[in-house]
């Protein structure tokens, strides 16, 4: 399996945008992030991009003087790679202690409590 990069809280806004629509010129991916949170500056996004592309998470085709830019890595699989981090971190890796302590401190309403049960039956 290819090597998932570590994305930073503020990379994941970047990588959403993407994620969502590709390819984008820089100037398309800073539209979309100021249209969310107004605070975004064009510089701070292209320090990311660039950031993402020597991360390998990102990548780009040169179009005369326009940038391009490309997931070269899934959300799911990024996704999956942070849950795992957290999981080792806060929970020593195991499931169980993570799922009681969601599931002890969150409300849940019927329909959310009877789809863990139907994901749960299904892994036995």
């Amino acid at each position: 399996m290819k090597s998932i990069p570590k994305i930073s809280e503020t990379e994941w806004e970047v990588m959403r945008v993407l994620w969502g629509k590709s390819p984008l010129a820089a100037g398309e991916i800073i539209e979309a992030l100021v249209a969310k949170d107004q605070s975004w500056h064009p510089k701070t996004a292209k320090t990311l991009l660039n950031r993402l592309v020597k991360k390998r998470a990102l990548g780009y085709d040169k179009e005369g003087r326009a940038y391009f830019y490309r997931p070269l890595v899934r959300e799911a699989d990024c996704a999956m790679a942070e849950s795992e981090s957290f999981l080792d971190r806060v929970f020593g890796g195991s499931l169980r202690p993570m799922l009681a302590h969601l599931v002890e401190r969150k409300k849940l309403s019927p329909a959310e409590i009877r789809e863990l049960k139907r994901l749960l039956e299904g892994k036995e």
